[in-house]
């Protein structure tokens, strides 16, 4: 792989520090997540919350999922995770093509097998890292008093559809916190049941 085409790369992915997220930053309740703070956090919760992934995980490639797994979103925007967008998987394949197609094999298939097999969700790496991307944006919801979820409108109901499904299924014992602090969040008026 020629330097230029490892530099080409990363400085695209550096656009990934535009793209908005819906999500605020837990110390700044006005502030929103851009993705690649939200990619930077996932890594790290991998390896913090190692503990509650399956057993024999392979955390690097966690951990290479996590930080390949929005940066189609400098093409195809974020798309908020309550909205319905059937044009979503295409706008982010095209993404894909384009964003991984910067780069020479065979770190082209590595990168872009990483971004399927998180998409895919077929082995316990890419569950676990499924689950810590639904995990975060609730956690940082509790710590701002539901501040991204107040101001869209959404409920305990809408939260525990989207995201129990996957994190239950990647990492059963976040799920049972994550049930705690929505318990919380309603009971302190931060998100309404229904």
């Amino acid at each position: 792989m020629t330097l230029a085409h490892s530099l080409a790369f990363l400085r695209e992915a550096d656009k990934l520090k535009s793209v908005l997220r819906r999500t605020r930053v837990s110390f700044d309740h006005e502030r929103r997540e851009n993705d690649a703070e939200h990619s930077w956090h996932l890594a790290l919760m991998a390896m913090v919350l190692r503990e509650y992934a399956p057993p024999n995980l392979d955390l690097l490639a966690v951990v290479r999922m996590v930080l390949v797994h929005d940066l189609v979103e400098i093409d195809a925007g974020d798309t908020f995770l309550y909205d319905d967008d059937p044009t979503k998987d295409e706008r982010e394949a095209r993404a894909a093509d384009r964003l991984f197609g910067l780069l020479e094999e065979p770190l082209r298939s590595e990168l872009r097998g990483a971004w399927e097999a998180f998409e895919a969700r077929r082995t316990p790496e890419a569950r676990f890292a499924r689950a810590l991307d639904r995990f975060q944006p609730m956690m940082q919801n509790f710590y701002t008093e539901g501040a991204s979820w107040r101001a869209h409108g959404i409920t305990a109901a809408q939260v525990r559809a989207k995201n129990g499904p996957i994190i239950r299924e990647g990492a059963p014992e976040l799920w049972a916190y994550a049930e705690t602090l929505l318990a919380d969040a309603v009971g302190r008026g931060w998100l309404a049941e229904q």
